[in-house]
């Protein structure tokens, strides 16, 4: 492995250097990006959802809380308004109830039940598929409209949430900006277009179970030797290995109803809720 050599037993990772220019930056991201595939191939949304119109709510639910927490929240909430029209009618201290787990259940309980609206009656019921559309609909913005795309229709989107951010831009150092689009529009421009919803699937995985914000665990990772941030975290082996987290460190992942592929056990239901 690169800039790695061995001490004993134990290999000594040396902390990569930023390329100079923008083409060496380029090709040091595509090599993370393919590196990233051998680890995570399984890679994939954590949000269950059935079709574009669960996603987008489920995408909406999990602002400031956890994937895991939507996905054991909106069976409930899918079983009892299922489609726009169901949810665009319905009470809203009723929904705000179902929701409440997700945090901000008010604010959430108006943007899912405007967006079901305007479906209802902007778009025939039909989630659009076109990023242009989704924007305009209550509490969507890019990041939740390229998820929306990327994952239900198939349209290359890079989501740039708080794990990409991270990673992309204080870890590996691949732009300086930090407004989200800036972002988002910066390492567009790095990668072929058709990789861009992979390569956020990549990234977010690798932010959530290794690259953590408070504590990465540097000395498990396996790009640790491509990675110009590496000794920011714990760089003992055994230590570092206790600070993995869902099918690395042998714990449950997010979804309730992961896909076939996924190597880890599926998350459990809300507590006392119905199975």
């Amino acid at each position: 492995m690169a800039n790695s050599g061995e001490t004993g037993d134990r290999p000594v990772i040396k902390r990569a250097k930023v390329a100079p220019t923008h083409t060496g930056r380029v090709r040091q991201a595509r090599r993370i990006y393919r590196e990233l595939g051998e680890v995570y191939p399984y890679a994939h949304p954590e949000l269950d959802f059935d079709d574009p119109f669960q996603l987008l709510v489920a995408t909406v639910l999990s602002a400031q809380t956890t994937d895991l927490r939507v996905n054991q929240t909106t069976p409930a909430l899918f079983a009892k308004y299922p489609t726009p029209e169901d949810l665009a009618a319905a009470n809203p201290e009723a929904v705000e109830e179902l929701i409440r787990p997700t945090g901000f259940f008010r604010a959430k309980t108006k943007s899912i039940m405007g967006l079901s609206t305007a479906l209802r009656d902007r778009f025939g019921g039909e989630v659009p598929g076109r990023l242009k559309d989704l924007v305009t609909l209550p509490g969507v913005g890019r990041k939740t409209a390229n998820v929306v795309l990327g994952n239900a229709f198939g349209v290359p989107g890079i989501t740039v949430d708080t794990h990409f951010q991270r990673l992309v831009r204080d870890r590996w150092h691949w732009t300086e900006e930090t407004d989200p689009d800036k972002i988002e529009a910066a390492v567009a421009e790095m990668f072929p277009k058709k990789e861009w919803t992979d390569l956020s699937h990549r990234v977010i995985f690798h932010g959530r179970r290794i690259c953590h914000a408070r504590k990465p665990a540097c000395g498990a990772c396996p790009i640790a030797a491509l990675c110009p941030s590496y000794g920011v975290g714990e760089t003992d082996p055994a230590k570092a290995e206790k600070l993995l987290k869902y099918e690395k460190g042998g714990l449950p992942g997010q979804r309730l109803k992961p896909p076939p592929d996924y190597p880890g056990r599926a998350a459990p239901p809300l507590p006392g809720a119905a199975s």
